[in-house]
């Protein structure tokens, strides 16, 4: 139990259902959608959607999403990858040909085709119980009404001004300037997007009028997308992945999501008692960060497109996550290993629903780089993602830039199951973090027994490229501890990324949610 003398939030308890997500709006609205005879699918989608007008520099119908579903009969969870793939004359040679040695961040051959809306629509098809026109009225209402921006948003989107180009600066600037708290931002253009959609599917999106104004504004600038690219999109079924952490089975979504980062991380910690260390010491925070600059060079030289992975399971190896354990030394930090040129970023957007029936759903959504590509469509203002920014232009890798290839991905929904059960849909947002983020959290709980909500507030760590973040929740003396150990310490501009979780309690079946206070939601629940 917390102190209630510290400043912090208790868990969220409900029993009928619940949703948590990173803006009370969303939360709300999906709440809303619950009350009104939809399930787990159609509030998630329903707020996910809204959350793209919410927090636009995190996520918008340009961008793509993962999902994981555990229908109400308890029956396999399900994983849909909606997340687009690189036009057919995309060229690695083309591009190594000009002298670059990484795919520019803010550029057309970053943006990737946008998957969210297929998949959405998918899901909504196979899952889903009011329709997909229901889940979209929320959005289309605060599209044309506007949304007062919330603080955290505020923040992020003046930090990030300066990555918007052309039309995008006249549909998410405000007479040239970020809004700031409390002013409202309005997207009629995205109001229109989504009625159509509401309308007539998603092919309102991928054919016609709509298509053209994003491939317009993507071949004005150089890029070499086609409407048939977007004609072509889908949004495709797969088996999850998983593995185990103590009695707790991990759910994730296999690649080209970065999941198996996650699991083989968690089967490295394995090798040591973390459940004896000090939940926020230095000891934790040091295995912890070796055994993710091993995990993470792992997923670096496998993780791809499914479709051009020679050994899509090496990072399930529990024999690979001994050896690897095996080179950590507790007593000294060890050189990062050199990373490939896949793009590091920090803007995704995360909700969980889980519903009366006991539907749950776990779903990520994002266009990677805050305002994406910063391209957006001229007339209706779809911002583009630059996921394409997650291919490598090494010759040869299965992570190669190449023609209709998905790149990896850093965004992840994870769930955990205990007895064949569904215990937690969760997600941990922060770009390359994610899958340490999935890592500690899932320690946080099985190790230490936190409920979700202290199991997010608790400080985080990171080492990645070279740096071992620190957040101002290790006081100075873990800090002056890992400095020891050789870890070149830093600490972070903001809190190190957000997260949000639900437990279905296996003997109540009382739903305990959190939701992160590093970002403006909450969890709400009826």
């Amino acid at each position: 139990m917390r102190d209630f003398q510290t400043p912090g939030r208790s868990p969220v308890l409900s029993e009928r259902g619940m949703c948590a997500t990173s803006h009370p709006l969303a939360a709300s609205a999906a709440i809303d959608i619950l009350r009104n005879g939809g399930n787990a699918v159609d509030a998630a989608i329903a707020g996910a959607v809204l959350l793209g007008i919410c927090e636009p520099q995190m996520t918008g119908i340009g961008g793509d999403c993962f999902v994981l579903v555990s229908p109400p009969d308890g029956g396999d969870v399900l994983a849909l990858n909606g997340s687009g793939r690189a036009p057919a004359a995309a060229s690695a040679q083309a591009l190594r040909g000009r002298g670059l040695d990484s795919v520019p961040l803010f550029s057309p051959e970053a943006v990737t085709i946008p998957g969210a809306i297929a998949g959405f629509a998918e899901l909504s098809q196979r899952l889903g119980r009011l329709g997909l026109a229901a889940s979209l009225a929320p959005a289309i209402d605060y599209a044309e009404r506007g949304v007062p921006v919330a603080p955290r948003v505020a923040h992020d989107w003046q930090a990030a001004v300066g990555n918007l180009q052309g039309a995008g600066r006249e549909h998410y600037l405000l007479s040239g300037n970020a809004p700031g708290v409390g002013q409202v931002f309005r997207s009629p253009g995205q109001a229109t997007v989504l009625r159509a959609i509401a309308e007539a599917g998603p092919q309102a999106f991928y054919t016609g009028e709509i298509a053209a104004d994003m491939v317009a504004a993507l071949n004005e600038l150089g890029g070499v997308h086609t409407e048939e690219d977007f004609a072509n999109h889908r949004a495709d079924w797969a088996t999850p992945i998983s593995g185990s952490y103590g009695d707790i089975e991990v759910v994730e979504h296999p690649p080209n999501g970065q999941g198996a980062t996650a699991i083989l991380l968690l089967n490295i910690l394995k090798a040591f008692d973390i459940s004896a260390m000090d939940p926020h010491g230095a000891e934790r925070a040091h295995i912890e960060a070796e055994a993710a600059k091993l995990a993470y060079d792992a997923r670096n030289r496998f993780i791809a497109d499914p479709e051009f992975m020679s050994n899509p399971d090496r990072l399930l190896d529990p024999d690979l996550a001994r050896d690897l354990a095996a080179l950590i030394d507790p007593g000294k930090a060890m050189e990062a290993a050199p990373p490939l040129t896949e793009a590091v970023h920090r803007d995704t957007i995360y909700i969980t629903v889980v519903d009366e029936d006991r539907m749950a759903v776990s779903l990520i959504y994002s266009i990677f780089h805050s305002f994406g590509s910063g391209i957006a469509s001229p007339t209706y203002g779809i911002l583009l993602q630059n996921r394409g920014a997650g291919f490598t232009l090494a010759e040869g890798h299965p992570n190669e830039y190449g023609p209709g290839k998905r790149p990896l991905h850093t965004i992840i929904p994870g769930m955990l199951r205990q007895g064949g059960k569904v215990l937690m849909p969760f997600g941990v947002m922060g770009g390359q973090y994610q899958p340490n983020g999935h890592a500690r959290f899932v320690s946080n709980v099985v190790d230490f027994g936190m409920d979700p909500q202290h199991a997010i507030d608790s400080p985080r760590s990171f080492a990645f490229d070279g740096v071992l973040s620190l957040e101002s929740g290790y006081g100075p003396d873990v800090q002056a501890q890992l400095s020891g150990l050789g870890h070149r310490v830093v600490r972070p501009d903001t809190g190190i990324g957000g997260a949000q979780a639900i437990r279905i309690d296996p003997t109540t079946g009382v739903l305990i949610a959190g939701s992160d206070p590093r970002k403006d939601g909450q969890a709400v629940g009826y």
